[in-house]
């Protein structure tokens, strides 16, 4: 269960600023605060603080003479014990961490897949558009050219009639007032 800094100070009869202290100093994926803005620690940093704050202690009881005793057996197996946690749950985090990792990796490959097909289909239709665009180009030139050409015979024809008449003289051409 989470533990405020005050409490967890008075528990290891501690001041509240040496708790803030090495508090200030974990990762910040340790450090958490609740809803209103209070710093939690969790077991892990609780851990974690309980054996810094042991560890001076124990190198002051060494430095203080050899009249009290070394850490006893149990002492360094309560220890072990609680390393060995941490290490799980650093294992632990670092396991979904890379979890979400890999699963966010997969999408983007989705992503990344999906948006080549768009290109592909994207590249395809405008080559069909520019390949139709051509296409209609010719047959408007076609069709341009035969009306230039049905223009053509037509003035000939026109110019042939009117050389008809010229030749032939008035009296043929009297149907042509009425």
């Amino acid at each position: 269960m989470s533990k405020t800094i005050r409490e967890l100070a008075d528990e290891l009869n501690v001041s509240k600023q040496t708790i803030q202290y090495h508090y200030q100093r974990l990762p910040a994926k340790n450090r958490q605060k609740d809803n209103q803005g209070k710093n939690i620690i969790s077991l892990t940093a609780e851990r974690i603080i309980r054996d810094k704050i042991a560890k001076p202690s124990v190198a002051k009881n060494q430095q203080i003479g050899s009249k009290k005793e070394t850490k006893t057996s149990k002492e360094n197996n309560d220890l072990i014990a609680t390393l060995r946690r941490e290490v799980e749950d650093l294992k632990s985090q670092r396991n979904q961490q890379l979890a979400t990792k890999d699963q966010q990796i997969s999408n983007k490959d989705r992503q990344i897949d999906h948006l080549a097909k768009l290109i592909d289909q994207q590249q395809q239709l405008q080559l069909t558009t520019v390949a139709e665009n051509k296409e209609l180009k010719e047959h408007v030139q076609k069709l341009s050219g035969l009306l230039e050409t049905s223009k053509l015979s037509k003035e000939k024809q026109e110019n042939d009639e009117k050389e008809d008449i010229h030749k032939n003289g008035p009296e043929k051409s009297w149907w042509h007032f009425w």
